[in-house]
């Protein structure tokens, strides 16, 4: 029987969240990766690229793992009760619920990472927390049925992590070598823990209304779900 993945899209959202693991997990065996979105129009993401869906919210098929990519559409779709009922539609019987960077904010929008640990975007981490869920620091959290990426290229990490559970391990080392994943990075600056403090204080001040928007949203969500401090 074939597999079938389910990746959510929608206006301004990072593409590299979801083609990065559509990259991998598009290439397990027996598998097939939807593109879902309330329709069929182009989804313009966050840097203007456009990518067409494949099923709406309608038209989709149970699914056997949903993925929830991030950007800054994600605060969107956070209130988006259309999105958020299909999630949880999903979540019934899917066997794997995953997430790239702020996805995982979505699935706790949904309800569905109460008392679970997940990771996130950096930046976006704390936000976690009002929704239920348990914050981790790391590339790549699994809980039970609960697969979450941190941010951006962590999408690639995760998918090959969900691939190793998927298929086995030697199936991911595979897909690896396939894709030529071979990280080395002209700079040590890919996170906050090895970035120039002037770098984190730099990009810090970009992002402070995309973070304070994001504060807000995952409080206002998180009290309607009742897990907000």
């Amino acid at each position: 029987m074939t597999r079938l993945i389910g990746m959510l899209i929608f206006p301004r959202l990072t593409q590299l969240d979801m083609t990065g693991p559509y990259e991998v997990l598009a290439r397990l065996p027996d598998t097939k990766v939807e593109l879902i979105a309330r329709t069929l129009d182009p989804v313009t993401t966050d840097r203007g690229m456009q990518i067409v869906s494949t099923v709406t919210y309608a038209s989709c098929p149970p699914l056997d793992i949903v993925m929830v990519p991030g950007g800054p559409g994600q605060q969107d779709l956070m209130e988006d009760e259309e999105a958020l009922a299909f999630l949880r539609r999903q979540a019934v019987s899917a066997k794997y619920l995953t997430s790239v960077c702020t996805g995982s904010l979505v699935l706790g929008a949904a309800g569905l990472l109460k008392g679970k640990r997940a990771t996130c975007h950096w930046a976006a981490l704390e936000h976690l927390k009002p929704l239920g869920a348990i914050p981790v620091s790391e590339k790549v959290v699994v809980d039970g049925n609960v697969v979450t990426g941190a941010g951006v290229t962590s999408g690639i990490d995760f998918a090959l992590s969900l691939a190793a559970i998927l298929e086995g391990e030697a199936v991911a080392r595979e897909i690896q070598l396939q894709i030529e994943y071979d990280p080395a990075p002209p700079f040590d600056s890919g996170s906050p823990k090895t970035a120039k403090p002037e770098t984190l204080a730099a990009l810090n001040a970009k992002l402070t209304a995309l973070n304070e928007a994001r504060r807000e949203v995952a409080a206002r969500v998180g009290r309607k779900l009742g897990t907000a401090l």
